[in-house]
């Protein structure tokens, strides 16, 4: 669980610091290869409209903030 809460905290500090202008396939792709070199699975990574009800924790802006990448477990 410490694993988890790792790997989303870090995603969130450096999805949005490092991919404000990123395209959102190249970005979920990165957040994915993380997840996986940290042994996660069981996950899901989805590309919503920024302010939709998605149903997970933000990990990721794209598009110049207009989209985010939302992780469910």
């Amino acid at each position: 669980m410490k694993k988890f809460i790792l790997a989303v905290g870090l995603l969130s500090l450096a999805g949005s610091a490092l991919a404000a202008g990123k395209p959102c396939e190249e970005l979920k792709a990165e957040i994915a290869a993380k997840l996986d070199a940290k042994g996660v699975s069981g996950y899901s990574l989805e590309i919503v409209d920024k302010g939709a009800a998605a149903g997970g924790k933000v990990v990721g802006k794209c598009e110049s903030g207009a989209k985010v990448i939302v992780y469910k477990r």
